[in-house]
């Protein structure tokens, strides 16, 4: 808690993804060595922070580069405080973008730390930080498989691609990290580390918790509601559709060992702001690519653990598909030059429009209650969530070659 101090492979008849169009000092490239390259382009928003754009997924066996998203970005980080005294929106209230921190080379073990100017500086003689890392760490296991024989034993780690930045907003140091894995996956997180403020010890009535000697200093507890932006592009075309997956648990009847699952797609036509629950997910889906089975191409949405603030209009959903439209541009306290009358929040922005551009809008709560462990410095404790792909390639994209024929419905010894 803090004060603020001051304000693809082409299928037929569709076009390969090209690749990133950016300078030589924007643009990043990684292959990985299983075989998959990542490319993107990087800029520097000064209210947003670091925004990652054309963005593309080349895995081994793809003869071209298969576009995921036009951009990806945080949206807003709202932190309102239990005591109903405060809350800031960090991004477009607190200059977060101007709190960009510089990283040492320890922090970025084996990568590139990459110089950014930060537009519209509020030092200009220190306008240019060293704050961006990209480099690659190992996850452990990609799969493991015990094959036909009993001496062999399929199995790889994997590797991402890591690109990380730090920036300073009050007390609390935010890390804004995408995960780019040798699978197609795309995980974004958001850390918080740094300080407990020392300003903060006044809360009581089940709204903080001791800090240090005794049970009289009461840290305030607060939220930090953090917001992601993605403008999906699959196959590079931003005319995606969203589907919404639902599935219904049957008892058992009479003869059935179990209960039965029934899944159902519906559609998302209109702008929608949707709740994650137990068996239900989404996806986007290209308009016009497919996987070497036939298979539109798709991402899954995959929301992290969440603790959904209830207390304002916009963070009462988990994700919301609105239509694109240039002004909206931050989840709450929205900067964007829309017209009047537009609201400024996410929530305002599903009207009932036709799908036809989806943006997505994915909101990741966390309940911040302090704890002795928090100082000092503040362990980091992150949020987040993934998008998963399904079906953008015919198998596995780490498949080892003996294993290239067990495509769909196959027998042993076929």
């Amino acid at each position: 808690m803090y004060k603020r101090q001051g304000p693809a492979a082409a299928q037929p008849g569709v076009a390969a993804a090209a690749a990133a169009e950016c300078s030589s000092a924007y643009k990043i490239e990684q292959k990985l060595a299983s075989g998959t390259t990542w490319r993107m382009c990087w800029r520097y928003d000064s209210k947003a922070g670091m925004v990652l754009e054309d963005i593309s997924y080349q895995p081994k066996g793809e003869a071209a580069p298969i576009k995921v998203l036009n951009s990806a970005r945080l949206g807003q980080i709202h932190v309102p405080y239990d005591d109903g005294s405060v809350e800031y929106d960090d991004l477009t209230g607190f200059g977060f973008a101007q709190g960009l921190m510089n990283l040492d080379p320890g922090e970025c073990p084996g990568g590139t730390i990459k110089s950014v100017k930060v537009p519209d500086s509020w030092d200009p003689d220190h306008s240019d930080v060293n704050g961006l890392c990209t480099t690659t760490r190992s996850r452990g296991h990609a799969y493991r498989m015990q094959g036909d024989s009993a001496n062999k034993v399929y199995q790889a780690q994997g590797k991402d691609l890591l690109v990380y930045s730090v920036n300073q907003v009050g007390w609390y140091e935010y890390m804004t990290e995408w995960r780019f894995q040798d699978d197609g996956t795309i995980t974004m997180n958001l850390g918080a580390t740094g300080s407990l403020s020392y300003e903060d010890y006044d809360a009581g009535d089940g709204r903080g918790w001791p800090i240090g000697k005794g049970p009289r200093a009461q840290a305030t507890s607060h939220s930090h509601n953090a917001f992601w932006r993605l403008d999906f592009a699959l196959d590079g075309s931003s005319k995606n559709r969203v589907e919404q997956y639902d599935s219904t648990v049957t008892a058992a009847a009479q003869g059935q060992q179990t209960a039965t699952v029934k899944t159902t797609r519906t559609p998302v036509t209109k702008e929608l702001a949707g709740d994650a629950k137990s068996y239900r997910w989404w996806r986007m889906v290209s308009a016009v690519g497919k996987n070497k089975d036939w298979h539109p191409r798709s991402y899954e949405i995959v929301p992290g653990p969440s603790t959904k603030y209830p207390g304002r209009a916009f963070t009462k959903h988990d994700v919301y598909f609105t239509e694109y439209n240039p002004c909206e541009q931050f989840a709450s306290n929205n900067t964007g030059s829309c017209a009047a009358g537009a609201g400024t929040s996410v929530d305002k922005w599903v009207n009932g429009q036709d799908l036809t551009h989806p943006v997505v809008w994915m909101n990741v709560g966390f309940h911040h209650i302090a704890r002795d462990e928090d100082q000092q410095p503040m362990p980091v404790h992150w949020q987040g969530f993934s998008i998963a792909p399904r079906d953008v390639t015919a198998m596995n994209p780490l498949t080892p070659a003996e294993l290239a024929g067990q495509n769909g419905h196959w027998e042993p010894g076929s």
